[in-house]
């Protein structure tokens, strides 16, 4: 074993993403409450949008969730008015979720959210900081497997 002193673990990228995003996910979550909504519902919101209407099985799959934690995410953004629940016409048996208008609504409401957090989140920086930043991120992201948005 090297016995070079290391950086400490306070300026690992590990452990300051870590804790950023730990900072960063309670602001968010309360900022989703003022709407009724958890970072999860969010999730569900950002999964249909971004493609064709998956079941609660493939959604629980993409999202690396129980599919119970599916189910329950749906069952309040049904209540909601953000989804619907739509039997697959090819096979009755399966339930398919649709992003109902109100849930496009809600979604760009959430959006603003993120992005105002973002602006507070990066007010020290300066602009080409910040784009480096989401560049940055964006491609950890992606060798992550979690979607870009670009």
């Amino acid at each position: 074993m090297n016995n070079v002193n290391p950086a400490p673990l306070t300026a690992s990228v590990v452990f300051r993403l870590g804790t950023l995003g730990s900072v960063v996910t309670a602001r968010f979550t309360t900022a989703l409450a003022e709407l009724g909504l958890k970072p999860k519902h969010v999730g569900v919101l950002v999964a249909l949008d971004s493609g064709a209407p998956p079941s609660q099985q493939e959604l629980a799959r993409t999202m690396a969730v129980a599919p119970s934690l599916v189910v329950a995410l749906a069952d309040h953004l049904e209540q909601v008015g953000a989804v619907d629940r739509v039997r697959d016409p090819a096979d009755r048996r399966r339930q398919v979720l649709a992003l109902t208008d109100t849930g496009r609504s809600l979604l760009a409401e959430c959006t603003a959210l993120a992005h105002g957090l973002d602006e507070e989140l990066t007010a020290s920086l300066t602009a080409p900081d910040r784009e480096a930043l989401r560049r940055t991120l964006g491609v950890l992201g992606v060798e992550a497997g979690l979607p870009t948005g670009d």
